[in-house]
């Protein structure tokens, strides 16, 4: 299938999320569209598969505009699309997804047999192996991504679309998908591959389209470097490495012991964990996102009761303290999903800068709200931190997801603190403003903080951890130096110890391993080394 998109603009009110979007996918071609979170990709993807109704332009497949008046026309089409959160029902069987809404008929009753034996064809055809009798929900993650792929091709799909596919998956398990990609694209399926990680697009697409503020910006070789792609996408240079000396390490700050922590149903989500972290060090938690990351972070900072063990805070246990007693005492905390638990949307900046510290001086005195402190401080914190709006009194719910993450660390990091707990520190945040945010996080490491990160980044993880611990269906499978492997941690988080670990990964090295890393820095310090990059054009940061 030859794709073509001509101008495609979509509009959400006074919003542009599409700006007159032009490009073309050739037969076979694994076309990669780059950008940040926010720059318009999936708002582009969902037009493409009928979800919108572009407010101009026209979708051309094999040289005939088409109009879809849903996802029913995009697929009867020869679209198929593998969403971000998978859409399958965790209680139905793999049979039972894959023909969903199609089923086969036989006598009045769905014909199962005729379901099976469609899974098991299309699955031979991928080299996959899928018991077509498994229920989703007990599948792995990875082969729930499969089932979805087998979903589209079965009802022909021509050109798939895959929509940040590797968010949920081990360094293996994107080995294993770059592997599918390459073979749909050998026997002839397009395939549009939608990303913000750099290293996976250089390591599959021919080609790559770069999205910014809703307009294309520019195309690019694979051949560029991540620096190139990442200027491209910010539309100025950026430092994709982490500036950070050698941590040295103090006294502990913060102590886990023997922790556990139980969900509703009485099931261990964080079974038996210890590590200690100390004044002067970072340590990034690595794993697959819902290993209890969630769960250690909540117990560290209260709001969820850990069944057993000890928290220590500078050698005192907090397990009996509220919320309040532990950021008094030094806790700062940035939550995984800010929208929820990290600001209150309707409250201005001025307020959401001061949230924690509400009924306190230099806050509040005499029992009323000291606004001119709170204006200044407001005025400070947004100069400090890059927060791009109109004004203090905007209401923070109307700025982008990356200013909103810098008016959480900003109010975190802006009072004396012990330690500091991030989950997703840079989820949703442009790499202008990751580069900004990462070196604030070294830089408390560097005043004496201890730090947790939790991210489900690996990159952002080796940046950043001096130590990585990695969990795995809530255990500590271990903690291995900074400088550990991509291979190595891959591995782990899949439960494999470290040493196992080592040993397997000397054996084999992942697409996106240690060895492209190496040659791209290679690659990066030829003389005269330039990104065959084309029709870029300046476009005005807003963000």
């Amino acid at each position: 299938m030859r794709l073509e998109l001509r101008g495609i603009t979509k509009r959400f009110g006074t919003f542009t999320a599409n700006d007159g979007i032009d490009m073309v996918v050739e037969p076979g071609e694994i076309h990669a569209i780059l950008g940040e979170n926010g720059a318009g990709k999936s708002t582009l993807m969902n037009t493409l598969y009928g979800l919108y109704e572009p407010d101009a332009g026209e979708i051309v497949i094999d040289g005939a505009p088409v109009v879809f008046a849903g996802p029913g026309d995009a697929m009867r089409a020869g679209i198929g699309m593998v969403h971000q959160h998978f859409m399958l029902v965790p209680v139905f069987t793999v049979a039972e997804n894959i023909v969903l809404g199609q089923e086969p008929v036989s006598g009045g009753l769905i014909d199962l047999k005729r379901a099976r034996a469609i899974v098991r064809e299309t699955s031979e055809m991928l080299g996959f192996a899928i018991d077509p009798d498994a229920l989703v929900g007990d599948l792995p993650v990875g082969v729930q991504q499969r089932v979805e792929i087998v979903k589209a091709l079965s009802r022909n799909a021509k050109l798939l679309i895959l929509d940040e596919p590797t968010a949920v998956l081990t360094p293996q398990e994107t080995d294993e998908l770059i592997e599918i990609m390459r073979r749909l694209a050998a026997a002839g399926t397009s395939i549009l591959f939608i990303t913000h990680k750099l290293r996976e697009i250089r390591a599959v697409s021919d080609a790559i389209t770069i999205i910014r503020l809703g307009k294309v910006v520019g195309t690019a070789s694979p051949t560029a470097t991540e620096t190139e792609l990442a200027s491209l996408m910010v539309g100025r240079s950026v430092s994709l490495g982490v500036a950070k000396e050698p941590s040295r390490p103090g006294e502990p700050v913060l102590e886990i012991v023997d922790l556990v922590v139980r969900d509703g149903n009485g099931v261990p989500v964080v079974n038996d964990v210890s590590f200690t972290v100390a004044s002067g060090e970072i340590l990034a938690v690595a794993g697959v996102q819902g290993n209890g990351q969630t769960e250690l972070t909540e117990a560290i900072l209260g709001v969820t009761k850990p069944a057993s063990g000890s928290i220590l805070l500078r050698g005192a246990p907090i397990e009996s303290m509220g919320v309040r007693d532990r950021l008094d005492a030094g806790l700062a905390y940035v939550p995984e999903d800010r929208s929820t638990d990290g600001i209150v949307g309707e409250f201005s900046i001025v307020e959401n800068l001061v949230l924690d510290r509400l009924g306190a001086p230099p806050v509040s005195r005499g029992g009323a709200l000291d606004m001119r402190y709170l204006r200044e401080n407001a005025e400070q914190r947004v100069a400090e931190f890059d927060v791009r709006t109109t004004s203090i009194d905007r209401p923070v719910g109307t700025l982008s997801g990356g200013n909103q993450q810098k008016v959480v660390l900003a109010r975190e990091l802006s009072k004396p603190l012990s330690l500091l707990v991030a989950s997703q520190p840079t989820r949703g945040v442009d790499v202008g403003s990751i580069e900004f945010l990462h070196d604030r996080i070294v830089s408390e490491r560097d005043k004496g903080a201890a730090v947790v990160i939790v991210s489900t980044e690996l990159d952002e993880v080796l940046a950043l951890g001096d130590r990585i611990a990695v969990m795995c269906g809530g255990e500590l499978v271990g903690i291995v130096p900074g400088g550990e492997s991509r291979d190595v941690l891959g591995l782990m988080m899949t439960g494999i110890g470290p040493e196992e670990a080592r040993q397997r990964a000397a054996e084999h090295h992942t697409v996106l391993g240690d060895a492209d890393l190496a040659a791209e820095q290679e690659h990066e310090n030829e003389p005269g080394h330039v990104a065959v990059v084309t029709d870029v054009h300046d476009v005005e940061e807003n963000r």
